[in-house]
């Protein structure tokens, strides 16, 4: 029957053709650089037809080509999960047929492929749980209690205890752990989660970035757990060495967030360490370019927290600042601050100005400029100009 289809349609698609292009006497002709090519009507349309038929199928033939590794990667996770679900229904009919030392190494092989199919679940899904029952009834049976213990208790228990706030015993149940459990993912969220319970935020840190490696959370949630465990990390410190000393044990991936460097740059600043601060703001500063705005106004906001007592070569990076961002009240705050700090009162009069007189930066830095705009007036003998400065600062008390 279809092949009578296709006939009928060819025999459809050859009356229509002749009926249209049998009496058509069009011509087409293509002139370039003095020669002439000339084409019939017909000819034209079926070269064009033709051609664009070749450039689908080129296009098409690319793509393939194109997204084979990842329909390859693909079709690799298809048969990973294939394989770790075979493994689980192969548990179960041993299990039921009284098999007991095949459902265990057969639960074992599926909990070992389903580290390789995400699509599974992870370590919490139902499937590894599925697994992990299997696991234990078959050890049960074969009366192994150390093994089934190894496989159930210890996680379940120390998952029990978090959720009863017994952050210790948690701990101490999971530091009993075997290397090749303790490495699992559910058993990294659960230490990840007593770290933080415990308030340890550099161990935290280190098994969040863990997790995170091992695709445990999106990049979302990832970038946002790093950066909060980082800035963390750093509250502890109550002088500049341990300070220093923290951030030193940060990730150089941490030490590239400009959120973490702000935070630590503030801190700092809190600590009276103005030049680390300065030291740690730098890269960021030079980068400004490559910042996207909110966190740059963050990167300009700790630089004027930080301006008090800095030296003379970060005058041209300021200055080239405030030029690229002549409307950004937080890099014209952090110039003005600067250039008021090197006595440079001529220069920094006008940013001062304009960060003072903007709604957007926080209450203390426009004071803050009021203030110093107050200081300038007075070194310049303009008594009524300094008592409007200080008015525009008391108003913002």
């Amino acid at each position: 029957m279809r092949g009578v289809v296709w006939l009928v349609l060819l025999f459809v698609v050859a009356v229509v053709a002749a009926t249209t292009l049998g009496g058509n006497d069009g011509l087409v002709t293509f002139y370039w650089s003095g020669w002439r090519t000339d084409l019939s009507l017909n000819l034209f349309v079926i070269l064009a037809v033709f051609g664009v038929a070749v450039l689908v199928v080129s296009i098409n033939a690319i793509d393939s080509m194109l997204s084979l590794p990842r329909r390859a990667s693909q079709w690799r996770a298809l048969r990973r999960e294939r394989a770790a679900q075979s493994a689980l229904r192969e548990a179960l009919a041993e299990l039921l047929a009284a098999r007991y030392g095949r459902a265990c190494k057969a639960a074992q092989r599926a909990q070992a492929l389903q580290g390789d199919a995400p699509v599974l679940g992870g370590e919490a899904g139902e499937f590894m749980i599925l697994a992990r029952l299997l696991e234990a009834a078959a050890l049960h049976r074969l009366q192994d209690r150390a093994a089934r213990d190894a496989a159930m208790r210890p996680l379940l228990a120390a998952e029990w205890a978090l959720e009863d706030r017994d952050t210790a015993a948690a701990q101490a149940l999971l530091a009993s752990l075997p290397p090749g459990l303790a490495r699992r993912t559910q058993a990294l969220r659960l230490r990840l989660q007593a770290a933080r319970q415990a308030d340890e935020p550099m161990q935290a840190l280190h098994l969040a970035r863990q997790l995170a490696n091992h695709g445990a959370f999106s990049t979302t949630a990832a970038q946002a757990m790093l950066r909060s465990l980082a800035t963390q990390s750093l509250d502890p410190a109550r002088e500049v060495h341990q300070l220093e000393r923290i951030w030193q044990q940060l990730e150089p991936a941490d030490r590239r967030d400009p959120a973490v460097a702000v935070h630590a740059a503030r801190r700092a600043v809190a600590l009276g360490a103005n030049e680390h601060a300065r030291q740690w703001l730098r890269p960021f500063w030079e980068g400004l370019s490559e910042l996207d705005a909110d966190s740059r106004e963050q990167v300009a906001l700790a630089v004027a927290d930080a301006a008090p007592g800095i030296a003379s070569d970060w005058l041209p990076r300021i200055e080239t600042a405030a030029e690229a961002w002549p409307q950004d009240a937080a890099v014209q705050a952090a110039a003005g601050l600067v250039l008021a700090d090197r006595q440079l009162f001529g220069k920094a009069r006008r940013p001062l100005e304009q960060s003072a007189a903007s709604p957007r930066l926080p209450g203390p830095l426009r004071r803050r400029a009021w203030r110093v705009l107050a200081a300038i007036a007075r070194e310049g003998g303009e008594a009524d100009a300094a008592r409007r400065c200080e008015q525009e600062a008391a108003a913002l008390d």
